[in-house]
């Protein structure tokens, strides 16, 4: 597993690719819902998310446009 320190916080590398994957190249450059739910399943591929997964998602919500319904569904699963 690959992470990187940003702003003095762990982050996981792999999800921060997969959000940067989702927001180039076509579309609107925003997380969908569906987006967002291949985000939460990435991180939950385990036995739950970790610390670092969590803290990783939770700077993609306040770090990358996301549409209303993909910032429910962050605020429905990410704690």
């Amino acid at each position: 597993m690959a992470y990187v320190h940003i702003d003095g916080v762990r982050l996981e590398k792999e999800l921060l690719d997969l959000a940067n994957a989702h927001t180039t190249g076509r579309g609107e450059g925003r997380i969908s819902k569906d987006e967002a739910m291949d985000l939460i399943n990435s991180a939950n591929d385990g036995r739950g998310m970790t610390d670092v997964e969590v803290a990783t998602l939770n700077y993609i919500r306040d770090n990358f446009s996301l549409t209303d319904a993909a910032q429910a569904v962050f605020d429905e699963h990410v704690k």
